[in-house]
């Protein structure tokens, strides 16, 4: 934890120095909160997150996991036909053309897709169960994720007291050499230390 007297200089160094790397190790460095406010904002981001997914894709696209090596494009379309009109449906294969264990349909309307994820979601294909879910966009999956890990790690990782006057910094994954001392130089350039502490 990093405590600055004036807010403005911890939001300079939680610009600056979150998600750079430390060692080997990407840092995140962000205002320390209570536990309530933590979870309220990584509620309303999830569910922003969610609603301008929904409005770009409109519910048409899903992911579907843990196919058999053998289940090829036709296939895929096959077991998906019943729910509505398929406008693709393509498994992702290897350079070779071996199956990767995973692929795509997509539906022409939200509500075939949406039926679909009911019903073939943990529906067992080959004696293995299928993981069916609405497609993401990467930066969209890994904002959720990181906000689930934020949720699972806030209550364990983060102290819910502050450690002096002004502004805190929650500081995670710093290298073990990192010190108090050092962990206070790392933060002065962004203005006055009132105290830096390694927990």
């Amino acid at each position: 934890m990093a405590s600055f007297e004036d807010p403005e200089a911890a939001e300079k160094a939680v610009e600056a120095l979150n998600g750079n790397d430390n060692a080997g190790k990407i840092i995140y460095v962000r205002c320390d909160q209570k536990e309530i406010e933590r979870q309220a904002e990584l509620k309303e981001k999830f569910q922003r997150i969610r609603m301008e997914r929904i409005n770009r894709y409109q519910g048409v696209n899903l992911y579907v996991k843990n196919l058999a090596d053998n289940i090829d494009d036709v296939r895929l379309r096959k077991e998906f036909a019943q729910f509505g009109t398929i406008t693709s449906a393509k498994v992702m294969t290897t350079e070779d053309g071996r199956s990767k264990g995973f692929g795509f349909v997509c539906f022409r309307s939200p509500e075939e897709a949406a039926k679909a994820i009911v019903e073939m979601n943990e529906k067992l294909i080959e004696a293995r169960p299928l993981y069916v879910a609405l497609a993401q966009k990467k930066q969209d999956r890994k904002a959720q994720l990181a906000s689930q890990y934020m949720q699972r790690t806030s209550s364990r990782d983060m102290p819910e007291h502050r450690i002096g006057p002004g502004v805190n910094l929650f500081i995670k994954n710093l290298d073990k050499s990192i010190d108090d001392e050092k962990l206070r130089e790392e933060f002065s350039q962004f203005g006055t230390i009132t105290s830096a502490k390694v927990v």
